[in-house]
């Protein structure tokens, strides 16, 4: 359910439907914008059709959530969330991009392309750490080490650092090193994960699961949000289908669906989605073209030897003219980069 206030309720007025709510033994999710407040209630709505809360001065109206998932709904809130991660704004006007190597290596070649992709319009540098990898043999990241690298990296070159965690033990290092904490297409479904990033105060992108339908990515985010985390970013990497020319097939059509459906900014993932270098760029000016709010991509000063995802890690030329291509797309829809 949502409690509606009016623009005129004071803060006595909304202190005390929160703390009404609780009396009810429900838990209230407030969210305050320009206009007016509006309260989410997590619980049995059915307590909230017995208790006639509109007649509590300052509220407006009390009406039910038609969607499954309600604190990340645009009936929840209206106005698109935008997410401010050090100053670079995710969900405004300006595109986010976020670019940097899939794995953390080594600390000059991490340092070289945070350069490179900031020259080039970056404004966020990714790098793993902890890498789960679909074979235990292949190169599992420097973990702890290779966080201290990109975090160090990041405060000299002035870029906010995003990179994935995997495991709820790790959340303290996450605190301390990492500016955004992603979760992979694998652990959508990992539900304790997401409470405990939920509980957090850092900015959290998530990824879609390869098999995963809008409802069931949304319901993802769900619970990050009703743990108290508003700060979530969604992001289309590409679902599994039956088509094996691509690593993935990215659904561009997700990008309008969610937007319609959510307040949350939505971000691409070309890079995972083809699996090659060469479609990274067309699949990109594609999620801008479609409102993406963002982009998340492989850069590698060499590919050839990467330790992990060479095929579609982007050179810095490369990466070059595709922000040039981007950038293009996005004066076409009205955005900027």
């Amino acid at each position: 359910m949502i409690i509606v206030l009016k623009p005129s309720a004071t803060k006595k007025q909304v202190d005390h439907v929160i703390e009404r709510v609780k009396q009810l033994g429900l838990k209230p999710m407030v969210s305050r914008g320009t206009e007016r407040t509006i309260i989410g209630v997590i619980g049995p709505e059915d307590i909230l059709r017995v208790k006639n809360l509109e007649v509590v001065e300052g509220v407006e109206q009390v009406m039910p959530v038609l969607q499954p998932y309600r604190m990340v709904s645009k009936e929840f809130k209206p106005k698109s969330t935008v997410v401010n991660v050090k100053g670079v704004k995710i969900g405004g006007k300006k595109l986010a991009i976020m670019a940097g190597p899939d794995s953390v290596e080594t600390y000059d070649m991490v340092m070289n392309t945070a350069k490179a992709v900031k020259r080039c319009g970056a404004s966020i540098l990714r790098g793993g750490a902890f890498k789960p990898r679909t074979s235990p043999y292949s190169f599992q990241g420097l973990r702890e080490e290779g966080m201290r690298i990109l975090h160090e990296i990041g405060q000299k070159t002035q870029m906010p650092v995003i990179t994935e965690m995997v495991d709820t033990r790790d959340i303290d290092l996450f605190e301390k090193y990492a500016d955004v904490i992603q979760i992979g297409a694998r652990n959508m479904h990992n539900f304790e994960l997401l409470k405990v990033v939920g509980k957090s105060k850092k900015p959290v992108l998530l990824k879609r699961g390869l098999a995963a339908t809008i409802d069931e990515f949304l319901l993802a985010a769900e619970y990050i949000v009703s743990q108290g985390n508003f700060n979530v970013i969604l992001c289309e990497r590409g679902i599994r289908t039956f088509e094996p020319k691509t690593r993935f097939t990215l659904d561009v059509s997700a990008v309008p669906v969610i937007k319609k459906l959510s307040h949350l900014p939505v971000v691409i993932d070309p890079s995972h989605a083809s699996g090659t270098w060469e479609y990274v760029a067309p699949l990109a000016r594609a999620g801008i073209a479609v409102g993406a709010d963002g982009l998340i991509m492989e850069v590698h000063p060499n590919p050839e030897e990467a330790l992990c995802d060479g095929p579609h890690s982007l050179t810095f030329k490369n990466f070059k003219t595709l922000m040039q291509g981007v950038t293009k797309v996005a004066e076409a829809v009205g955005r900027t980069v």
